[in-house]
Order: structure tokens, then sequence, then C-alpha cells
């Protein structure tokens, strides 16, 4: 095995005409691919024997990171002009890595959003990178939003946002339909290089779709973990429900971990803030509160309860990067 070495070079920007907010308006896309693999010399960790490797897929774009990169990668070779519509919540990952891509590729973009009582407010930071990218903001009712799953609400609901007599997209929230799904087997493939050394591979899921693919692609001996950051404990039933779509059945080995979502969405605690603020200090690496700081705090958690083999290697897929970016 051979980690990428400490500092992984970002992905390059081209100079190219700048969007009204000053970014790139439609730069070239090129993402790196694969994303590197570093290792880290984490106390949490290595005092019971575990050494931690981070899947960087934060640099694979600097404007569209992670698995949102992966999981759009059908969208974007397909779009063809069409307007994409896609649902989300207030500070959702997956609408601002649309909108991002809708603005670098020139598509139209229409974000649905859970929430009608924010229309008639300010845009919060992640709403408004949304509307500087070009996305046309829908803000509907909680309760219709709940309702989403059902084909003629969804459908209602995406004629109510799109232009008339426009072609449209569907992209569901999170990005995570079965062609999503199974682009994001390639990131179980490229970790298993790694299986001689490296049995786990955890990522943190919200829809399930990435763990649903990653888990799909790695080797046979190697396992998928899921950490949960939504409260429910649904996630086991969505990740074999985005498999029988994506690949007609089960594939590979995989577990969800549902006890480290600190509250729920977006929801953090006093023991997750000082692990992540102590976490970043050690190794001068952001990490992203909403996903990435429970996978971290999670894995460190069962480490401690011995989940994972003396003297192997555990990836933990880092799936995006703090937001707003200091």
């Amino acid at each position: 095995m051979s980690p990428h070495p400490d500092p992984v070079p970002p992905v390059p920007e081209p100079s190219v005409p700048r969007a009204r907010d000053g970014r790139a308006h439609r730069e070239p896309v090129r993402p790196l691919l694969p994303s590197p693999v570093q290792e880290l010399r984490e106390p949490a960790f290595e005092r019971y024997g575990v050494r931690l490797l981070l899947k960087r897929d934060d640099l694979i774009h600097p404007d569209i990171p992670g698995n949102k990169w992966r999981k759009l990668a059908p969208v974007l070779q397909g779009a063809d002009g069409r307007t994409v519509v896609t649902f989300g919540g207030a500070w959702s990952n997956h609408l601002r890595a649309t909108a991002a891509a809708g603005r670098l590729l020139g598509f139209p973009t229409v974000g649905v959003v859970r929430g009608e009582e924010l229309a008639g407010r300010p845009l919060n930071p992640s709403l408004a990178r949304c509307r500087a990218d070009g996305m046309r903001l829908v803000f509907v009712s909680r309760s219709r939003y709940r309702l989403r799953g059902d084909p003629a609400v969804r459908d209602a609901l995406v004629a109510e946002a799109a232009r008339p007599g426009r072609p449209v997209r569907v992209v569901p929230e999170g990005g995570s339909d079965a062609a999503a799904v199974r682009a994001c087997a390639v990131l179980g493939e490229e970790l298993a290089t790694l299986r001689e050394s490296v049995p786990t591979v955890a990522v943190a899921c919200g829809t399930g779709g990435t763990l649903a693919g990653l888990a799909a692609g790695l080797a046979p001996e190697q396992e998928a973990v899921g950490v949960a950051v939504l409260k429910g404990g649904f996630l086991g039933a969505q990740v074999a429900a985005h498999q029988r779509a994506a690949f007609g059945g089960d594939r590979g080995r995989w577990t969800v971990e549902d006890g480290f979502h600190h509250g729920g969405y977006a929801r953090t605690s006093p023991a997750l803030e000082e692990f992540a603020a102590a976490f970043e200090q050690r190794h001068g690496l952001g990490v992203e509160r909403v996903y990435v700081a429970k996978l971290l705090h999670g894995l460190a958690a069962l480490a401690a309860d011995g989940r994972f083999r003396r003297g192997t290697a555990l990836a933990a897929v880092v799936t995006g990067r703090p937001f707003p970016e200091a």
C-alpha cells in the first residue's frame, strides 16, 4: 500500500470567466480521480492498534467535492441542456453541488427546498450559494415535502418548479438514484486495491446511496461501515433498497451504525465539537461537522470498543469540506 504523501495537492482551478459572485462561470471540470489516500497518526485509533487512512474525496473537485461528484456524474454526462430539478433542505450539500454543476456545465437547475416558511426570510449561506450559482429555489411546505416519494406528489412538485415546456431531469434528494449508486461503486473499487491491509472502509450516511455503492465495489473480504448522521434507524432498509434498484439485489458486506447522530441531521453536541476541534488542531485539517465529524467520532468510539482488528488499517471516506469555508 502506498498512501498519498502529506500534504495532498489541491485540484488546480483554470483561469476562466467568473460568475457574478466572482467564482468561475463555466470552467472545464477536471476531477482528481481516483481521490488520494492520506494516512494520519491519530491517537484515538493508534492506542487501539488501528491505523487511520483518509480517502480524500473532498479533493475531487473544488466546487463539487466528494460523494457529490460521484453521485452527480451520471447527471453531468446526460443533462444535455435539460433543467435539473432536485430536492433538499436549507443546508443541503447536494443542492449546493447540483447548483455548482449547473454553473460549471451550463444547464439550468431548480432546487425544491423543504420549508415554505423560508421563502420570506434572508437566505442562509448555503442557499445563498445555490442562488449565486444560478439555481432557482422553490420553497414547499414540510408536509408536502415529506410526501415527495409518492410519484403523484413528486410529479406535481416538479411541474410547479420547472418552467413550462422545458425538458427536465429529476434527481432525488441526496442524488441517490440507481445510476448514482452504481457510480459510487467506483469508490469501492478504488479502495479494493488496499484489501490486504484495509479490511474496513467507513462513510457517513444521509440517504445511504454512497454506502450502497461503496459496498458493491469493495473486495469480497472487505466490509463497508456506514455511520448514520440522522436518527430514526431507517438507513439499513434504505441501503438495501438502493442496492436492489441499482444492482438487482444485495452486493458486498455492509453494516449501519445508528448511534452517532448526536441528535439528528445537522445537529451537534459538546462531545462532538470537542473531538472535531481537537482533530483539526492536531492535523491542520478542517473537519466538516454534518457528516465527517460524526463519522470520525463514531469510528473512534468503535475502535475503543474493539470493533476493528489490531494491526489493521481503517479507511474513512472524507465526503466534503466545512461550509462556509474559512
